[in-house]
């Protein structure tokens, strides 16, 4: 298996992620595309779509090996979800 190098902090990538998708890729991306992934090189805007994260990611790196990749759920302000758990009453309940 090939080691994977990261050129950016995670600040930095998330941040030129987010300003690639916004600036070049989702216009030509939400129509019709709405919870699924966009994989997006953030060095070259190149992007894949899919349902996967890993599938979308996997035709990236096939065109180059070294792609730097951030991802989005399209439609939505993350990927994935996490349930948020409170304690009320001495007790934890799931938000």
């Amino acid at each position: 298996m090939t080691s994977r190098n990261f050129k950016y902090s995670q600040e930095e990538h998330a941040r030129l992620g987010g300003e690639m998708y916004e600036s070049k890729v989702r216009l030509l991306v939400e129509e019709g595309n709405k919870g699924k992934i966009v994989a997006i090189d953030i060095e070259n805007g190149d992007y894949e779509v899919d349902r996967d994260t890993l599938a979308a990611s996997h035709r990236l790196i096939e065109r180059n090996p070294h792609a730097q990749i951030w991802c989005v759920r399209i439609g939505h302000v993350a990927v994935h979800s996490l349930p948020w758990r409170r304690m009320t009453s001495g007790r934890e309940e799931q938000i």
